[in-house]
């Protein structure tokens, strides 16, 4: 065994007792916690930019893409989001020892099926820094340990906001090993997460680009709740108030191209195409490239062509796909053929026309008239979110502190013997 394989899963054993402790914990407790860790991460603001500003230097030395740099930069104010998430999740009602329901059978046996934690999760992401708090945040909300694993490019801003994290845990009484970070960046810890670290964690969660997920799904000896990128659409139905989905699709492409919720793909019936488009491209065309079939650049004849790799690229970048499809059935085939599952929107002032699109669309969140960018937890109440879970088991859309949660049921008799 190598000396960082032993030092790894000496962490995982330290979140592990860590967990024990959590799971009997008390809510008030567990949300005192949070508020410390809020209140520290407001005391070390200068700490926490000063990191990540050496962060970003190394990381544009390296070369790393526009979307990536978004994505790892901190300031006064994502600073000061990262804070507020941790007291807005302390402000949620507690998920641990809900009872979901209840029963008395017709023997008098009573069950109860309660919410409990999961255990140790491990999590393993790229760029984002406000991650480490978020993931931190939500797994003490839930009763979790947790072993965090950021990307190398974010080390600094990581280990600096988990600093402030556990002076908060510290603060409030609760181990130090309930939120772990990795720091090293050995990629074979990354593999060593993935063996589960001798038997101690008991789910992984990726979160970061599809070959960081394909890595994990195929490597991991433990549950995966898998996140994968966005390849999100917007439709612009016939029936659209065109003004209104303008706004809308400037805001789901532009408001933060580096974000997994970003529009990559708008479909547009044929029908409004030749006024929608060119007053698509008066609002954003400076802004953004634009990307499209040969239907929309007949509308449009100077903007570039959309090749098939475009439509099936999260680009995360000023880009945007461009199709003109005819009708909702060609829509819902576009979305089959190229989503990830991920988020999907319609936009139409016809009701019956959403339903459809609502009810068809197999993707985690869909929307109506409604930017993708509300693909967040802090925007569904959750007070933040590990990811956005693509797939259909245990979770699904963001995943929040109840989505930390099992369940197990606790049977009351009175002296019952089974006949």
């Amino acid at each position: 065994m190598t000396t960082l394989e032993t030092d790894m899963n000496a962490l995982g054993h330290a979140a592990k007792a860590a967990s024990a402790t959590l799971r009997l914990a008390s809510g008030e407790k567990r949300n005192a916690a949070l508020r410390a860790m809020a209140k520290q991460i407001r005391q070390s603001e200068a700490t926490i930019l000063e990191a990540n500003a050496t962060d970003m230097t190394a990381a544009a030395d390296k070369g790393l893409s526009a979307a990536m740099l978004d994505r790892l930069k901190l300031d006064s104010a994502r600073v000061a989001g990262i804070a507020d998430g941790l007291d807005a999740i302390a402000a949620l009602p507690d998920p641990v020892g809900a009872v979901e329901r209840e029963w008395t059978q017709p023997n008098g046996l009573n069950f109860s099926q309660v919410r409990v934690p999961i255990g140790v999760i491990g999590m393993i992401y790229e760029s984002r820094p406000n991650v480490t708090a978020d993931a931190g945040g939500l797994c003490v909300k839930s009763g979790n340990a947790c072993v965090l694993r950021g990307g190398s490019e974010s080390l600094r801003s990581n280990q600096a906001i988990h600093a402030a994290l556990q002076a908060g845990l510290k603060e409030a009484g609760l181990p130090d090993a309930s939120i772990s970070l990795v720091k090293t960046t050995d990629r074979a810890a990354v593999g060593d997460m993935l063996r589960g670290l001798d038997g101690t964690i008991d789910i992984i969660i990726p979160r970061g680009g599809k070959g960081l997920v394909a890595r994990v799904q195929e490597d991991a000896r433990v549950p995966v709740l898998a996140h994968l990128e966005g390849l999100n659409h917007s439709y612009v139905h016939a029936d659209a108030d065109l003004s209104k989905a303008v706004q809308v699709i400037e805001n789901a492409k532009l408001r933060r191209t580096g974000v997994c919720g970003s529009t990559e793909t708008i479909l547009i019936d044929d029908a409004i195409a030749e006024k929608f488009l060119p007053a698509l491209e008066a609002q954003i065309g400076s802004r953004c490239e634009l990307r499209g079939d040969g239907r929309a650049r007949l509308v449009l004849t100077k903007i570039s062509a959309a090749t098939e790799t475009d439509f099936a690229t999260e680009h995360l970048a000023p880009i945007l796909n461009v199709a003109i499809v005819d009708g909702m059935q060609s829509a819902l085939a576009h979305i089959e053929k190229y989503g990830s599952g991920h988020t999907d929107a319609i936009l139409t002032e016809n009701e019956n026309a959403a339903k459809i699109f609502l009810d068809s669309v197999d993707s985690a969140i869909v929307l109506h008239n409604a930017s993708t960018q509300y693909a967040d937890g802090g925007e569904f109440g959750f007070g933040a979110e590990i990811g956005i879970a693509t797939g259909r088991l245990h979770a699904r859309g963001p995943v929040g502190a109840q989505h930390l949660t099992t369940y197990k049921y606790q049977v009351r008799g009175t002296g019952h013997i089974r006949p």
